[in-house]
């Protein structure tokens, strides 16, 4: 029987660091795409949806629904990935999501073609979350394959430090158009501009990923003749632990990252207790921070390990979250600028010591498809799903402080695995 920890590759030559900046750059735009649809959700929501106080709650609930297409664009994409490369897979990937966003920016709105506008737009973000459904996975694996073995943490990181660029150029976009211009303006032609900066954004990085290496582990699958025939029922046969600690992981990191930081600027909103300006500029201040702390954390799980370092923040995250949701909501702005700031580095230590830790749970052989099955089954779930059940129950509840205790039930539920499972940061590669 296998064992259920990775096998690890032969040495060989990492990557240039053009082809690892490029992969790390290139989980900008997926982030930056997400982020710009939780942040222009009330304008999105009148544009496609009309007015009324359920527009917000359907366009929040059809992003969520939409969300669930990641995990089946994952195993598609990771078959390709896993059978026939990695950049030929984010090759393509990225190819999609350039279509998609630039769709997105042409679309007619509610007040042209009615209901079937809202549907439209839906239709897209399935789209897009099929495109995207192996892109963070994919660019994960490719980075740790292609670091050295002693700095795989904190070159992995790197994918969570450039997708919170990602949100924060979403942030300064937002802030330009609600400052920039008339309420009526945004809401008529404005919102299109951003969706079509993605667009061309997308078509950049496909253009710069066309000059990517190929990942020396699955170069040295080809050479070896061990490329799988069918990674997903390799993956299912031989990794199966593997995946459910791949699954807790990623459901820790996706609700810290998506309620603790995206959510946010709807939470303070809809809680109506601080203007939409202080809200961005919260925002603003916590991406600063995830981009700040990712890449330490990444360093110190190489130094310390990858389970110490999670368990101290899966700790973090059982006992800090409702307190830091109310300091948000009620506290004074220094405050509320802490209970910003400590959530975000949580939710960033999160990111960047899980992405290194997940891709380690699989050899080379059929690891974008165990990262389908784990990884990104507990984002569709955990991540695209959490803001839209968040509002629900704070409507519903009357409770202000339901996102900091969703929060804190996983990472209560997660605790008990991240405590027992193997490390994996010290595994060197077979002579």
């Amino acid at each position: 029987m296998q064992s259920s920890l990775p096998v690890r590759a032969s040495p060989r030559a990492g990557l240039s660091r053009t082809s690892l900046l490029v992969a790390a750059c290139s989980t900008i735009i997926e982030w930056y795409d997400f982020t710009l649809c939780l942040y222009f959700a009330t304008v999105l929501s009148r544009v496609f949806f009309g007015p009324g106080e359920a527009s917000l709650l359907t366009a929040l609930g059809g992003f969520a629904v939409s969300y669930l297409m990641r995990p089946l664009g994952a195993l598609f994409f990771g078959h390709i990935g896993d059978r026939y490369g990695r950049r030929r897979m984010m090759l393509l990937s990225m190819a999609l999501m350039t279509g998609a966003m630039l769709a997105t920016a042409l679309l007619p709105t509610y007040a042209q073609l009615g209901g079937l506008a809202g549907w439209l737009l839906l239709l897209l973000r399935c789209l897009m979350a099929f495109s995207v459904g192996g892109e963070y996975t994919g660019v994960v694996a490719y980075l740790l394959e292609g670091a050295q073995p002693n700095r795989r943490g904190l070159i992995t990181s790197l994918a969570a430090a450039a997708s919170e660029v990602g949100a924060l150029l979403a942030v300064g976009v937002c802030a330009l158009l609600v400052y920039g211009l008339p309420a009526a303006s945004v809401d008529t032609w404005g919102w299109r501009l951003p969706f079509l900066l993605g667009a061309v954004l997308a078509c950049g990085v496909w253009l710069a990923r066309s000059t990517m290496q190929e990942s020396p582990d699955f170069e040295r699958q080809q050479e070896a003749g061990t490329v799988p025939a069918a990674p997903l029922r390799h993956t299912l046969r031989h990794h199966r632990p593997a995946i459910l600690r791949t699954f807790s992981i990623s459901a820790l990191g996706s609700i810290t990252y998506y309620v603790g930081i995206t959510y946010v600027p709807t939470f303070l909103a809809t809680t109506g207790q601080r203007q939409e300006s202080e809200a961005l500029g919260l925002s603003t201040i916590a991406a600063v921070i995830v981009i700040l702390v990712t890449p330490f954390v990444g360093a110190l799980s190489d130094r310390w390990g990858r389970k110490p370092v999670l368990a101290v923040l899966a700790g973090a995250s059982a006992l800090l979250p409702i307190t830091l949701f109310s300091l948000m909501r009620g506290g004074t702005s220094v405050e509320a600028v802490c209970g910003a700031v400590l959530l975000a580095a949580v939710a960033g230590g999160v990111s960047a010591v899980g992405a290194a830790a997940t891709a380690e749970q699989f050899p080379g052989e059929g690891r974008l498809s165990g990262l389908a099955l784990g990884a990104t089954a507990a984002t569709a779930v955990f991540g695209g799903l959490t803001p839209f059940i968040a509002e629900l129950l704070i409507t519903r509840t009357g409770w202000p402080l339901v996102p900091g205790a969703m929060i804190a039930l996983v990472a209560l539920l997660v605790l008990p695995v991240v405590l027992t499972m193997p490390e994996t940061a010290f595994l060197k590669p077979e002579e």
